[in-house]
């Protein structure tokens, strides 16, 4: 990869700010301002023309994906050669299929946003990490080129630190056990996850734990954690089953509703730590919460 340029939208100028350590990028120089009516202006100030062009940005919200994809539009007429989209946190990944009559699947329609971009002279490239459903990846259509890129490597590095040889990687339902599984045979290690009945879209109640955990460090693995419910009710289930020490590794940090606060309020858990795909993880200033740069990760997808 050689003379790459690389834009942002506003709210990832932090992640991009560590992507531009690599010498291999180039930073693309963009005009932004916020009308007091709540209008963006954006212009591209750095020639791209016959460029390899490279956009960070995650569709956190509604306003930062419409940005994300005037930026993309933008560049597009602008003449660049290559495309290639890096969106860390993808949002309404929650929202991938329609469980009740009449319920908007987001997630694919922001993916069919995004594949409406024309093409450049090579086809636009996506990079999506840690989706919280396999399955994301194929809504996009025509000559779009999608790719998960998973941040494995930086959730084994953090849980051979805490837990060092042996420990137990768990995840909070039974959902997410499988990835968690395939992660924990990777590393030699056990692996755990708990049983969930669900009464209603905001009512479960945690019947019991499929692994021995007792006197054993337990790490629990959540693709994102948002206000934390969820990861308090399995920090919960491992405690009661025995567990020694319970830690937590998340990819996306939302810490939504003061998350961070309210698990550090239970106690449970000994420290969390969470990638920097979200803004708002950089946003929390709390001792249990530790933050780590999937930039690493990003420029090797892009390799």
């Amino acid at each position: 990869m050689t003379d790459k340029l690389l834009f942002s939208t506003f709210a990832y100028q932090y992640l991009a700010d560590d992507l531009l350590q690599h010498n291999e990028l180039m930073k693309g120089e963009l005009q932004y301002t916020k009308f007091p009516d709540g209008e963006t202006y954006h212009r591209i100030e750095t020639t791209v023309n016959r460029r390899k062009v490279v956009l960070l940005g995650g569709t956190i919200d509604d306003e930062n994906t419409l940005e994300l994809y005037d930026l993309a539009q933008g560049i597009i007429h602008a003449g660049a050669d290559s495309l290639e989209i890096v969106i860390p946190y993808f949002g309404y990944s929650t929202m991938e299929r329609e469980v009740k009559p009449g319920e908007i699947v987001k997630a694919k329609n922001r993916a069919l946003l995004f594949s409406a971009l024309p093409p450049c002279a090579e086809a636009n490239k996506v990079y999506l990490m840690d989706l919280h459903s396999e399955g994301l990846p194929y809504y996009f259509d025509r000559d779009i080129r999608c790719k998960h890129v998973y941040c494995k490597s930086i959730v084994m590095d953090v849980a051979k630190q805490l837990g060092g040889e042996e420990f137990v990687l768990a995840s909070t339902d039974a959902g997410r056990a499988k990835w968690v599984e395939s992660l924990a045979n990777e590393m030699h290690v056990k692996s755990a996850f708990v049983y969930k009945h669900r009464f209603s879209g905001h009512s479960t109640e945690i019947t019991g734990v499929n692994a021995d955990v007792k006197d054993k460090t337990v790490i629990i693995y959540d693709d994102m954690i948002r206000t934390g419910g969820s990861l308090i009710q399995a920090a919960e289930a491992y405690a009661n089953a025995g567990a020694k020490t319970v830690y937590a590794i998340t990819t996306h940090g939302l810490f939504t509703n003061h998350a961070i606060d309210k698990i550090a309020s239970h106690g449970l858990i000994q420290k969390v730590i969470c990638t920097n795909t979200h803004p708002n993880a950089l946003e929390q200033n709390h001792p249990l919460l530790e933050v780590k740069s999937v930039s690493n990760v990003i420029f090797g997808a892009l390799n």
